[in-house]
């Protein structure tokens, strides 16, 4: 998935048209993808972002919707509700990420 389908994705889940804001996110989404497959750097950026992308633009399109509610547990106002999974990146997401593992001498 190139850079360029990833900002169309993104600009279709989320309200946010400004392709820098959203290389932001999709960067820190990727660094997020990165370190929990591969805390250690064994692999290239790229690979794992290829192989990921999807996660990796789902996860710049959560941040995105939650903007301003960061740290959100739970809210509930004129009859909706909002709770959110964890204050990061929900576990739901993270079950789909793989991590990197190897022996150790």
């Amino acid at each position: 998935m190139t850079d360029e389908s990833k900002i169309v994705l993104v600009k279709s889940m989320t309200d946010e048209k400004d392709e820098e804001i959203i290389s932001a996110f999709l960067a820190m989404a990727g660094d997020s993808v990165c370190k929990y497959c591969d805390p250690y750097k064994r692999s290239e950026r790229e690979t794992l972002l290829e192989e990921y992308g999807g996660v990796q633009v789902r996860i710049a399109a959560y941040f995105l919707n939650k903007r301003g509610a960061e740290g959100q547990i739970s809210m509930g106002e004129n009859g909706i509700s909002r709770g959110y999974e964890s204050g990061d990146i929900p576990n739901s997401l993270l079950r789909e990420l793989t991590p990197i593992c190897g022996v150790t001498s």
